[in-house]
């Protein structure tokens, strides 16, 4: 199974459906991960009743990290804020669907702090 997994890890990373940037956008966060140089921005928008419209991420950086982002912006399309705000790290770590090591959880989990961020309104101005 953990092979299967890997496959669509490679795959997702290949070709992420959600990478780029969204305009306009009515969240947007960004950060990296100093240790390893990942970086992840996400921008979202929000329908009337505030529920995600769309979701994108970009950044660079190793495949997990990659990924993890792609997956977390596919799993909050059509959501509302309050859902989004209660996801938790073991969410994000059963749509990767492997074990990772704790260098590996924090290139996974790096999306996963910037959404968070995001939608908690800690806000970056963008440059």
């Amino acid at each position: 199974m953990d092979d299967l997994y890997r496959e669509m890890i490679v795959e997702r990373f290949k070709t992420p459906l959600f990478r780029g940037h969204l305009e306009p956008h009515d969240i947007f966060y960004e950060d990296d991960n100093p240790v390893c140089g990942d970086h992840i921005e996400i921008t979202l928008q929000l329908d009337e009743t505030g529920h995600v419209r769309a979701a994108a991420f970009d950044g660079q950086g190793c495949a997990i990290s990659q990924v993890a982002a792609d997956l977390l912006m596919e799993s909050i399309q059509g959501k509302p804020l309050d859902e989004v705000r209660a996801l938790t790290k073991e969410d994000l770590l059963e749509l990767l669907g492997i074990e990772l090591g704790p260098t590996r959880l924090k290139c996974a989990l790096l999306s996963f702090k910037v959404l968070k961020a995001g939608v908690y309104g800690l806000d970056k101005t963008e440059a």
